[in-house]
C-alpha cells in the first residue's frame, strides 16, 4: 500500500500539508493527467494507478475515467503496456463480481455496477470491435487482458455481446484463433468465454463448429490425457455440449466428419481400474462425454438423426465400451448411473442395438444376462433410487419399438418344460410386482406394461401366466392377482403402479376386461373409489385412475360377463357414481402437476421415491383414450335411458322456456362482458405502451444517476460542471434543459436527482396500475369462458328435449319450425342469440 502511496505522490505530486485527498479527488486528477499530458510515460503512469484504483474505487473511475480510458485504447494502441492497463481497469469496472477491497457505499447499491457500467460500455458497438481488434496482438500483456474483458463483458450481458459479436467481421474467428495459443491461461479462459458465447445461440455454435471447433477440442482432450486430464478437458467437453445440444446441424457435422470415432478412446478403462480409482476430476470428464453421446441420441432429436448416431456408435465400438463399463466393477455408483442412462438412449428404438444388447453377459458364475442383473438391481430396495429409475429407463428402451424383445421377456414369465431353473427377467419382475416394497412394486409394474405397448399378442399371452398364492393352492391368473393385491395394499404408489399395469394391459383387449371383471370385489373397489369425496396426498390420482380402469371396462367389454354388460356398467356410472363427478374424478388426472411432469419426456426424472406416480406411457395411453370413454359412456347413457321413460307434461314445457330465457339472459350478459374486455383491452395496450416508454427513459435515467452520484463526492464546481455537460451529451433526447452549477452549489444537482426519483415512482405507479387492469382483464376473460360453456351446456340440453318431444310426437315439424321463427323474432327485440 505504502508502494501505491509513493506512486501517486510521483504522479500527482504531493498534497499540501494538512490535506486530506478523497479517492474521488484523487480519480479525478488521474483522469485530467490522461486526457492533457502530452508524454506517453505520464498517461502510462496514470493509466496504472488507474488501474490500480479500479477495483476499490470502481464508480469512480468507471464513471469518470471510463470514456478516456477507451480513448487511450484507440490513440495509444501500439503501446502494448499502456493498453494492457486501460483493458485491465475496465476488466475491474465492468465485473459482476463485488471486490472485498471496494467501497462499502458501491456494495450497498441496489443495482450492480458492474453490469451497469457494462450496459454503458456495450451502447456503442465499436468498443466491443476495439477490444476484438487488440486480440490480434500476440503481446501477452494485451491479448490476455482483452480475452478478461470479452468475458467479463458476457457474463454480465450475455444476449447484448453476442449480437454485436455475430455482426462483428471475423469476431468469432479471432476468439477461435485463441484455442491455438501456446500460453495455457489464455488458451484455458478462451474457453471459459466460448462456453458463456455459445449458450442459447444457434447461430454461433454453428459458426463456432464450422471454425473447426471439434478438431481443435479434440486435440486439447488428447493433449491432455482424456479423461485422466484436468479440468480443461471438462471446458472442452461443456463447449462440445453447447455446440451440440438442440443443434441438428452441428450434431450431423459433428457425425459426418467421423468425430464420434474420435470420443472411443475415453472410454477405454485401465485394467487395474480398482487400484487407479476414480478422481473427482476423472469423475466429472467421464459425466461430461456421456453426457456428450446423450445428446447425439436424445429422443429430443430427429429419428432420422437418432437412427443414424445409434449406428455409427455401434459401429465404432462405443456401444460395447458402454456395456463393458456397465459390467465392470469399481466403477462409482453415480457413473454406473449415467452409463446405464446413455446405454438406454443408444439403443431405444433400434432393433440391432437392442439385440446387440441383450446377448451381453455378466462376468459372474454362471454367466447371465446383463438385463437380468440389471433387473436385479432395479427391484432390490438397498439400492441407490437414481441407479433403480436408470436401469428401468433402460429396460423401457429395450423394449421401445422392439416386439422380440417383449415376446422374450413374458415367454419368461409363462409355463417352460425345460426345467430351467435359473432366474429369469420374468420371475423377477413378478416378484417385484407383488413385494412388501412399494418402489419395487411400481418399478415392475411399469416395466412389465412396457411388455405390452402397441403388442395385442402379448396381452393374450400374458393372460396365460400363472401363479401359486399358497402351498397347495390352486394357482391364479397373473391379472386376478392384480385385482386381488390392487384391494388388499394400503400404499398409494403400489396402487398407482397396478392400475397402470392394468390400464396397459385392457385397452384394446376384451379378454383382459372379462378376467378383471370377474375378480371378487374389484368393480366394488373402483366403485367406492371413484365415488369417494376425499382428497388426501394425491388421493385424487388414485379415484382418477379408478374412473379410468372403469371406462375401460365400458369401452373394450364384449358383453360376456352377465351382471357387468356395457349397458350394466354405465347405469352403474350414472347411478352410484353421477356423472359429473366421474366425468371431474377423469379430469382430474391431466390437471394434476404429476401428470404434466410424466408426460415430458420418457426419461423419470426424480429426487425422491415419493414423486414417482405416474409414468410417460400411460400419460400417452390416457390421453388417446379419456375422450373415448368420455364418448362411449354418453352414447350408452342415451341407450339406457328408454323413450318409455318419458312423458309429455307441463313441468317439461314450462322447463324448455325456462332454458331459453336462461341462455338469452346469459347472452346479453355475454355481450356485456365483451364490451367490457374490449374497453379493457384497450385502456391495457396504452398503458403498455406507456410503460415500455417510461422504461425506455428510465434506462437512460439510470445511466445518468449513476454518474451523478460520483459528483456529490467532490468539491471541484468546475469538473462537475463539465461532467454535467457530459450527461447532458448522452441525453439528447432529454426535453428539459440542464440546470449550469455555479459558484459549487450542488443544490441543482441534488434537485436532478430527485426528479429521477419522482420519475422512477411514477414509473413503479403506471406498472401497478397496468398489473391491476391486466388482472381485472384476465378476470373478464375467465368469466367469458364459464358463460361460454354453460350456453353450450344448456344449448345441448334443449336440443335433446326438442328430440324427445319430436319422437313422442308432440312436437311437429310445423311447430318447430313456428316455434324458431318466434324465437328469432323475441331475439332481434334482445340481440343475437348463440341458438
Amino acid at each position: 500500500m505504502e508502494y501505491f502511496k509513493s506512486g501517486l505522490k510521483s504522479v500527482l505530486g504531493a498534497p499540501p500539508p494538512g490535506t486530506q485527498i478523497t479517492g474521488a479527488e484523487t480519480v479525478e486528477k488521474l483522469v485530467s493527467r490522461v486526457s492533457t499530458s502530452t508524454l506517453l510515460e505520464d498517461r502510462r503512469d496514470a493509466c496504472r494507478a488507474l488501474k490500480a484504483m479500479s477495483k476499490q474505487y470502481r464508480l469512480e473511475v468507471g464513471a469518470q475515467g471510463m470514456d478516456i480510458l477507451r480513448q487511450v485504447l484507440e490513440l495509444d494502441r501500439n503501446d502494448c503496456e499502456i493498453t494492457g492497463y486501460c483493458l485491465d481497469a475496465l476488466c475491474n469496472i465492468t465485473s459482476k463480481e463485488v471486490f472485498e477491497d471496494e467501497n462499502q457505499s458501491n456494495m450497498n447499491m441496489a443495482v450492480n455496477v458492474g453490469e451497469q457500467f457494462s450496459e454503458m460500455f456495450l451502447k456503442n458497438q465499436e468498443n466491443v470491435s476495439l477490444v476484438l481488434s487488440f486480440l490480434d496482438e500476440y503481446d501477452f500483456r494485451v491479448r490476455w487482458p482483452a480475452v478478461k474483458l470479452l468475458t467479463s463483458l458476457t457474463t454480465c450481458k450475455l444476449k447484448e455481446i453476442q449480437d454485436i459479436i455475430l455482426v462483428s467481421p471475423m469476431g468469432v474467428s479471432k476468439l477461435m484463433d485463441l484455442l491455438s495459443d501456446n500460453r495455457e491461461v489464455i488458451r484455458n479462459d478462451a474457453l471459459l468465454l466460448l462456453i458463456n458465447l455459445t449458450k442459447s445461440n444457434a447461430n454461433i455454435q454453428k459458426i463456432v463448429a464450422f471454425e473447426n471447433a471439434f478438431d481443435k477440442l479434440l486435440n486439447i482432450i488428447t493433449e491432455e490425457g482424456y479423461t485422466d486430464g484436468g479440468i480443461v478437458v471438462e471446458d472442452c467437453l461443456l463447449l462440445m455440449l453447447n455446440l451440440l445440444k438442440n443443434n441438428t446441424s452441428n450434431i450431423n457435422f459433428f457425425k459426418e466428419g467421423s468425430y464420434i470415432q474420435k470420443l472411443a478412446p475415453m472410454f477405454i478403462l485401465p485394467d487395474n481400474l480398482e487400484e487407479v480409482g476414480w478422481s473427482p476430476q476423472k469423475i466429472s470428464n467421464f459425466h461430461c462425454v456421456l453426457q456428450l453421446v446423450r445428446t447425439l441420441v436424445s429422443p429430443n432429436n430427429p429419428a432420422q438423426i437418432i437412427t443414424s448416431c445409434q449406428k455409427t456408435l455401434r459401429d465404432a465400438g462405443l456401444l460395447e465400451s458402454l456395456c463393458n463399463i456397465l459390467m465392470a466393477s469399481g466403477v462409482p455408483a453415480d457413473i454406473l448411473t449415467e452409463t446405464i442412462n446413455t446405454v438406454a438412449e443408444v439403443i431405444r428404438g433400434n432393433l440391432t442395438n437392442q439385440e446387440f444388447f441383450a446377448n451381453v453377459l455378466a462376468p459372474s458364475n454362471p454367466p447371465r444376462p446383463a438385463l437380468v442383473v440389471l433387473i436385479m438391481s432395479m427391484v432390490n430396495e438397498k439400492q441407490p433410487f437414481a441407479l433403480r429409475c436408470a436401469v428401468l429407463y433402460c429396460f423401457e428402451c429395450f423394449l421401445y419399438k422392439n416386439e422380440i424383445g417383449q415376446d422374450l421377456v413374458v415367454q419368461t414369465l409363462l409355463p417352460s418344460s425345460t426345467g430351467n431353473t435359473t432366474v429369469t427377467a420374468g420371475q423377477l419382475l413378478c416378484s417385484g410386482l407383488f413385494s412388501n416394497d412399494s418402489l419395487s412394486n411400481w418399478f415392475s409394474a411399469v416395466a412389465l406394461s412396457h411388455c405390452l405397448i402397441e403388442n395385442p399378442a402379448q396381452k393374450e399371452q400374458l393372460l396365460r401366466v400363472l401363479l401359486a398364492t399358497n402351498l397347495g393352492a390352486q394357482p391364479v391368473t397373473l391379472l386376478n392377482q392384480c385385482g386381488v393385491f390392487l384391494q388388499h395394499t394400503s400404499k398409494l404408489q403400489a396402487k398407482l403402479g397396478i392400475l397402470m399395469l392394468l390400464s396397459m394391459w385392457m385397452a384394446h383387449c376384451p379378454a383382459a376386461v372379462k378376467i378383471f371383471l370377474n375378480v371378487p370385489g374389484a368393480m366394488a373397489f373402483l366403485t367406492a373409489q371413484t365415488s369417494a369425496s376425499e382428497f388426501d396426498n394425491n388421493e385424487e390420482l388414485l379415484q382418477g385412475l379408478c374412473a379410468f380402469i372403469m371406462g375401460l371396462c365400458v369401452l373394450f367389454n364384449d358383453n360376456t360377463v352377465q351382471n357387468y354388460s356395457k349397458e350394466n356398467l354405465s347405469q352403474l356410472i350414472e347411478k352410484r357414481v353421477c356423472i359429473e363427478t366421474y366425468c371431474k374424478k377423469l379430469n382430474e388426472i391431466s390437471r394434476h402437476e404429476v401428470y404434466a411432469k410424466a408426460a415430458k419426456q420418457p426419461q423419470i426424472k426424480a429426487k425422491h421415491s415419493s414423486e414417482l406416480l405416474l409414468e410417460f406411457e400411460f400419460c400417452k395411453l390416457f390421453k388417446v383414450m379419456e375422450g373415448l370413454i368420455i364418448q362411449a359412456l354418453g352414447v350408452q347413457r342415451d341407450l339406457s335411458n328408454g323413450i318409455s321413460e318419458l312423458s309429455l307434461s307441463e313441468h317439461e314445457n314450462a322447463l324448455l322456456l325456462q332454458y331459453k330465457e336462461l341462455i338469452r339472459d346469459q347472452d346479453k350478459k355475454l355481450q356485456d362482458l365483451q364490451r367490457k374486455f374490449n374497453h379493457l383491452q384497450k385502456e391495457c395496450n396504452d398503458l403498455q405502451t406507456q410503460v415500455e416508454e417510461l422504461q425506455q427513459t428510465n434506462t437512460q435515467l439510470v445511466d445518468q444517476n449513476t454518474l451523478l452520484k460520483v459528483q456529490l463526492s467532490t468539491a471541484n464546481t468546475s469538473h462537475v460542471t463539465n461532467i454535467i455537460h457530459e450527461v447532458k451529451s448522452m441525453s439528447p433526447e432529454s426535453a428539459e434543459p440542464y440546470p449550469v452549477f455555479i459558484h459549487g452549489n450542488n443544490d441543482l444537482l441534488l434537485d436532478r436527482i430527485k426528479k429521477l426519483e419522482a420519475d422512477n415512482e411514477r414509473l413503479e405507479k403506471v406498472e401497478s396500475e397496468l398489473a391491476e387492469k391486466t388482472s381485472e382483464l384476465e378476470s373478464y376473460q375467465r368469466d367469458q369462458d364459464d358463460l361460454l360453456e354453460l350456453l353450450t351446456a344448456q344449448d345441448t340440453k334443449l336440443n335433446k328435449f326438442k328430440e324427445r318431444l319430436r319422437q313422442l310426437g308432440a312436437l311437429s315439424r310445423s311447430d318447430e319450425s313456428s316455434s324458431d321463427l318466434s324465437d328469432n323474432d323475441n331475439d332481434r327485440d334482445s340481440g343475437p342469440s348463440l341458438l
